[in-house]
């Protein structure tokens, strides 16, 4: 295993595994508040998830525009500047957070959170598209999500243990310390990765850098996927928004008994989402999207029909493997059809396939939580999971020939 390790540690070049590592500080603080967070927002005001999710939805609205924003900037001023800009106000921000009395107060924050934080959004994806070519992309975004993921090993757990024995500012303050800790990092180790405009070419004024989005907006094939994407996306997040609530209320479940199920999830992700990478990223990639839809289909209606702590493990492993598919084959499908220029602008409006379902999905479930049988939510996660399988579906059997005989074909040679 070590020999693997080593040999794959040299295929890829050090700026990425130093962006690699950084995300992993980064994550890492994140991981300790995050799956806590509508916890800590319902205990702490004394409200229900109707009021979590609103301010879900403020969070997602607001950091979709501050992601717009950003994808312009990236693609105008470069990937490292963003990034900074984003970490250092992300630490900011939450040590703020962590000492917010009021509700009100938060849902206010929220928005300038969203808007600032999420400005480098785009810059990471952009940066892993500057440092590999097309053939290592799904591989990266793969190995991207693994130290992502070994910070949800260790996040879920400790930040279980120190949200039942201490404060949840002590949280918030160890989130901040990591977006610090990665902000240093980029600025000593990794330098500008934007490529150099084309010879000859004039500089994009903010201007017109912000007016190509009509551009992306126009490309329809682009389109159609992350419309795809938004159905199995607003499954997805209940993962993260509604099911620690879910647990507690209708099953009893105590705060670790959740952040160990999270860490059964970034466990099995650190495990064997390389491997899986590596066999599917041959494949056509939006069949590899209609598999994953489906593991999401079993996991989540999963948990609207079960009733033991063992079931739900398997419903979490159904769902992990899910998205050790669709995550990696639909940030590489992304990159791919991305002009080299437009990189920044493409992540960040491939955002709205994350910003509307984060702005709808734990409102609505919130709604149904509050007001209804608790377990619909689970089986409208399977029903959206299903549309989403038949929109990726029609756009493989509609695509095959453009991706055969197009330039999009040569932009996806390294996914499928």
């Amino acid at each position: 295993m070590f020999t693997n390790f080593k040999k794959t540690f040299k295929e890829y070049p050090s700026k990425f595994w130093v962006l690699v590592g950084a995300t992993f500080i980064d994550r890492l603080g994140g991981t300790m508040i995050f799956p806590f967070f509508a916890l800590y927002v319902t205990s702490k005001f004394n409200v229900g998830m109707t009021e979590a999710g609103v301010l879900f939805a403020i969070f997602s609205v607001s950091g979709f525009a501050g992601s717009m924003f950003g994808g312009a900037l990236v693609d105008k001023f470069g990937r490292r500047s963003m990034l900074l800009f984003g970490l250092i106000f992300s630490a900011l921000s939450s040590v703020t957070m962590g000492f917010v009395g009021s509700l009100y107060a938060f849902y206010i924050l929220a928005v300038f959170v969203g808007l600032l934080s999420d400005v480098a959004g785009p810059a990471r994806g952009a940066m892993v598209a500057d440092l590999l070519p097309e053939e290592q992309r799904a591989d990266g975004y793969g190995i991207l999500r693994v130290a992502a993921n070994i910070s949800w090993v260790i996040g879920p757990v400790v930040g279980g243990i120190l949200y039942t024995l201490t404060t949840p500012t002590l949280l918030f303050i160890i989130d901040a310390i990591s977006s610090l800790i990665t902000a240093a990092i980029v600025y000593r180790m990794i330098p500008e990765t934007k490529p150099e405009a084309a010879p000859g070419k004039p500089p994009e004024t903010i201007f017109q850098t912000i007016k190509g989005y009509g551009t992306v907006a126009t490309d329809r094939l682009f389109v159609a996927f992350m419309l795809a994407s938004m159905l199995m996306t607003m499954a997805y997040l209940q993962l993260y928004s509604t099911l620690s609530v879910y647990l507690r209320d209708v099953h009893g479940l105590q705060e670790q008994a959740y952040g160990v199920l999270m860490s059964i999830n970034a466990f099995t992700v650190v495990l064997f989402q390389f491997a899986i990478t590596r066999r599917i990223k041959s494949r056509p990639p939006m069949l590899m999207m209609v598999v994953g839809s489906l593991l999401y289909l079993i996991g989540f209606t999963m948990y609207g029909i079960v009733a033991t702590y063992f079931l739900f493990v398997i419903a979490m492993l159904f769902i992990t493997f899910g998205e050790m598919v669709v995550m990696p084959i639909g940030q590489a499908i992304v990159a791919g059809l991305a002009p080299e220029d437009m990189r920044g602008r493409y992540m960040a409006f491939f955002g709205l396939s994350w910003t509307i379902p984060s702005a709808i999905g734990p409102w609505a479930a919130g709604v149904i939580m509050d007001n209804y049988n608790p377990n619909w939510v689970w089986y409208a996660a399977g029903i959206l999971s299903a549309l989403a399988m038949v929109g990726f579906y029609l756009l493989h059997t509609r695509t095959k020939e453009r991706f055969a005989s197009s330039p999009d074909a040569q932009a996806l040679e390294g996914v499928h």
